[in-house]
């Protein structure tokens, strides 16, 4: 009867905004609160069936639709819309159906237009997989026809409206005061660091979470695919965003051009978002060239996988010899950390590992903290190039 009540109301107001054009927000919630009156004369509705009834409206025509009021959600951490009659949701790890849906398939494609349209992003045939955000930082990952076949699919990944801290972190069991207080030394000593996980491990939350520790003072380029990454208290921040090409919109500007162009604007450091192919090259090539205490995150099941990865993805940017991509990273590669989820699917830091040279045409590490069964995240050995630390006047 609700569903009946609000797909009625919803038909009465899209044919009176047909035929009022520009109408304000306020005027657009005046038509509802007409609407809704004229509907109690036939039917009884209590005061939370009306207020819910009005926002819902109001969100079908001027927002997200149904999922405006999933993305107000905190506890929703992840949206998966698969097609206008399928929606789940993560909430504490755990992955759910709910009993929402779109009116039609044109109204899901109508909210996809909306999103990609505020990012000046373009999705259609011609272009069936776009990647976007919200407006308040979320990343939206869309895929419609030919490439997707049960309709129009949509994930969206929503952020926490604050920035995640070390503290919260440490507070979530992430990792422990020792850990933390360790990699404090090394994000302000300029020790060059590479996140490696799974998907929503937890990479670019340790990533913004490590920014605290930036000295104040320097010059900061973050480089990402979405800008979704929310730095707090760096004045001398520059952010960039990669853009796929289209007719529309002009040539393609890939994370490898922002690099190459970030180097030309004198950066003490620069922050890539994630790498995933060639631009691996560069972003190594920034670690070698004076860009100490650079950050980056990366796809990997382990550390020493991160190493195999990272070799890979500079093959795909810098057709050199292996054993030259292996000088290059023992050269300008410090720390590898590695996060992942445990069987409680909570987030942890798995392992941190230190980039200590070369050894029979292998890269070489050593661990310096290692999550233990029954024991958690445990400290191994000491710091071995302690160079940078001493110039930064830390005493280890």
């Amino acid at each position: 009867m609700e569903k009946d009540s609000f797909l009625s109301l919803r038909q009465r107001l899209m044919e009176e905004l047909d035929t009022s054009s520009d109408l304000s927000d306020e005027e657009i919630r005046d038509r509802i609160d007409d609407l809704i009156r004229d509907e109690e004369e036939q039917v009884s509705l209590s005061l939370r069936r009306r207020v819910k009834l009005r926002q819902d409206l109001y969100n079908s025509v001027r927002r997200l639709d149904v999922l405006q009021e999933l993305i107000d959600d905190e506890t929703v951490t992840e949206i998966m819309v698969n097609g206008p009659e399928a929606i789940f949701v993560e909430r504490d790890g755990v992955v759910k159906k709910l009993d929402k849906r779109f009116s039609s398939r044109e109204k899901l494609e109508g909210v996809i237009a909306q999103i990609v349209a505020r990012c000046n992003r373009v999705v259609n045939e011609a272009m069936p997989i776009v990647d976007a955000r919200l407006e308040n930082g979320s990343r939206v990952n869309v895929i419609v026809s030919p490439a997707a076949l049960n309709g129009p699919i949509m994930t969206i990944r929503r952020f926490p409206d604050k920035p995640m801290t070390m503290e919260r972190l440490m507070a979530l069991g992430s990792l422990t005061q020792e850990c933390a207080d360790f990699l404090k030394m090394l994000v302000q000593s300029g020790y060059s660091i590479l996140i490696g996980g799974g998907t929503g491990s937890g990479k670019t939350t340790l990533l913004g979470a490590l920014s605290e520790y930036i000295p104040r003072d320097e010059r900061i380029i973050t480089i990402e695919d979405n800008a979704e990454l929310k730095l707090s208290g760096l004045e001398n921040l520059v952010r960039l965003e990669a853009r796929s090409g289209n007719g529309d919109e002009g040539l393609a500007i890939s994370i490898r051009d922002l690099i190459r162009t970030a180097l030309r604007c004198r950066p003490d450091r620069i922050i890539v978002g994630e790498c995933r192919g060639g631009e691996a090259a560069d972003m190594i090539t920034a670690m070698n060239t004076g860009h100490d205490g650079s950050l980056c995150t990366a796809h990997a099941n382990s550390c020493r996988d991160m190493l195999s990865r990272l070799e890979t993805m500079i093959l795909m940017g810098m057709p050199l010899p292996l054993e030259a991509i292996r000088r290059q990273i023992a050269g300008g590669l410090d720390i590898l950390i590695h996060v992942g989820r445990e069987r409680d699917k909570s987030r942890r830091v798995m392992e941190v590992a230190e980039v200590t040279g070369m050894e029979d045409g292998q890269v070489t590490l050593k661990t310096l903290f290692l999550r233990e069964e029954g024991k958690g995240l445990c400290r191994k050995a000491s710091l071995a190039h302690k160079e940078k630390a001493l110039r930064a006047g830390w005493k280890i």
